[in-house]
């Protein structure tokens, strides 16, 4: 498909978010880098039912409310529903592109904010009912439109992130949109693949308040059940555009204890889970397990009160950087799942570049760095750390690991412990839960552009250590205006050099996406994204 757009490719995220190109790696196995062991390049698979074991909980599955971080939205909202665009997941050995999805084709005016998207013909929601542009301008109705009976504070909340931008929209023709965004927006199009569209009939027949119970979208998997923190259950949508899924049945598991998902792949009851213990990967392997991995954009990073004694000087900040052994918790604590991140821009993204990786393990200069800050005797701080969560890896041995490497250096920090909805519930307000002077966490920077701006920019109304810089504003400004994929790389590669020279984060080490599949899982393509395509996954009775 050709689009009439240079922005039908996206960037790799700028924000959370990023591109060397790592091809895909199959941990204990040999086979072909591009298909993986459970790959089904044959096509013989069909049917089965697979049972997903996820790190997290489970998704509220109203559209864009989700809830459950990447994770939810990567195993059950991206499942029922899509946007105009969606990301192309059939690669392994780059950052997806934005390719079309409920549109065909879109071209920007000479504004560069007002869009027009060609929709794609012959789409049904899995009711039955037309997609047409009249559902495109309900479902944005009832995202921005405050006085809309199935606007809700919920949804608006949640649309801000993706949607929040457009100021205007309408309906051209029966195939036709116009969106028209507040600034030139260039990556508008990645981030309509935010913007799920759910069926208006379904809508109307439960109203907003009850949709989630019914929820309906044109993807490849339909809603068949869910129950409360235990599972969701999803059947194939036989009359997908794109072509029936493989699978006969999806269900998604919460297990957030990492010993309690490896136990249920073993017990049969489940084929698949999310982050396997790394510890537990030599044994799974010696059982048959496929150890699927490959690098994307995410980075596992401590943020640091910046406006706080003494993390408000950027030379402790440096010198906490240099006190970490990034390779050792690579190698020995997380056995290779993960590569060292020696700066801010995550290796798997365009951002990335080699020359950049500042901080090496290097003590001494650590306890230079502190005596030139008068700070020779050391100090004391606090972390929250999740006990888990949507692509933490195991965050308290981690935490444990860098607390070790910092006493070494004379930095004392307290590790507080919460749970994944609490500390990224309270970030979202701005705060930090438990009031600790960093919090620990994971991310992806370019994952989506649209977030980039809500970690490193100024006056975010997230919690961002209070960091800012003006040059780094200016950068991410200028990028976000371009509609040239190229010239924003460029702008977010130098935003991201100075975020790392600044050091108002720990740079820690970057995810290989790790997870665990039964022999009998078949057909999985693992791409450089948070986000899979299930369409190709079969199970073998």
């Amino acid at each position: 498909m050709t689009h009439r757009h240079p922005l039908a490719r996206t960037r790799s995220r700028a924000v959370a978010l990023p591109a060397a190109a790592l091809l895909l790696a199959t941990a204990g196995c040999a086979s072909d880098p591009a298909t993986g062991p459970g790959s089904d390049a044959a096509g013989s698979g069909r049917g089965g039912t697979l049972v997903i074991g996820a790190t997290g909980k489970l998704p509220n599955p109203d559209t864009v409310i989700g809830g459950a971080g990447f994770e939810g939205k990567r195993l059950v909202s991206f499942q029922i529903y899509e946007g105009l665009t969606r990301y192309d997941l059939s690669v392994t050995d780059k950052p997806p592109a934005v390719t079309g999805a409920l549109a065909e084709s879109w071209q920007v005016g000479p504004d560069a904010k007002t869009w027009t998207f060609t929709l794609r013909k012959g789409v049904t929601f899995q009711d039955g009912t037309p997609f047409d542009a009249d559902a495109v301008v309900f479902n944005l109705d009832r995202y921005l439109k405050k006085d809309s009976e199935n606007w809700t504070d919920a949804l608006g909340a949640a649309a801000k992130e993706y949607a929040g931008d457009i100021t205007a929209y309408r309906k051209v023709d029966a195939d036709h949109v116009e969106l028209v965004t507040k600034d030139p927006n260039g990556h508008f199009p990645e981030d309509l693949a935010h913007v799920l569209i759910a069926s208006p009939t379904a809508v109307k027949k439960t109203g907003s308040a009850k949709f989630a119970e019914h929820p309906v979208g044109t993807g490849p998997f339909a809603f068949s059940s869910y129950t409360e923190g235990q599972q969701i259950e999803l059947v194939a949508n036989k009359s997908y555009w794109r072509g029936a899924p493989k699978l006969d049945k999806l269900v998604v598991k919460p297990i957030p204890d990492a010993a309690a998902r490896t136990a249920a792949l073993r017990s049969g009851g489940v084929n698949w889970i999310e982050y396997p213990n790394p510890d537990d990967l030599d044994s799974l392997k010696a059982d048959g397990v496929q150890v699927l991995t490959n690098s994307y954009d995410h980075l596992w990073y401590w943020i640091l009160d910046t406006t706080k004694a003494p993390w408000s000087d950027p030379r402790v900040r440096r010198a906490a950087n240099f006190a970490i052994n990034r390779q050792a918790i690579a190698d020995k604590l997380l056995h290779g799942t993960a590569d060292p991140a020696y700066q801010a821009a995550p290796r798997a993204t365009a951002a990335y570049d080699k020359a950049g990786d500042a901080y090496s393990y290097d003590p001494a200069k650590a306890k230079q760095l502190l005596a030139e800050a008068g700070l020779s005797g050391g100090f004391a701080s606090s972390v929250t750390v999740p006990t888990g969560g949507s692509g933490n890896l195991v965050p308290v041995p981690i935490a444990e690991a860098i607390q070790r490497d910092l006493a070494a250096v004379g930095i004392k920090v307290e590790l507080r412990t919460t749970d994944w909805s609490t500390l990224i519930g309270a970030e979202a307000k701005g705060k930090v839960a438990l009031d600790s002077d960093a919090i620990a966490q994971s991310t992806t920077l370019f994952q989506s552009e649209a977030l980039l701006p809500l970690f490193v920019g100024s006056n975010s109304p997230f919690w961002t250590g209070h960091y800012s810089n003006p040059k780094v504003d200016a950068l991410l400004t200028s990028a976000a205006a371009s509609p040239d994929q190229s010239k924003r790389q460029g702008d977010y590669r130098q935003a991201l050099q100075l975020v790392t020279e600044d050091a108002p984060w720990l740079f820690v080490v970057n995810d290989r996406n790790p997870r665990a599949l039964s022999p009998k899982v078949q057909g999985l393509v693992q791409p450089q994204s948070w986000f899979l395509d299930l369409t190709t996954v079969s199970v073998r009775p």
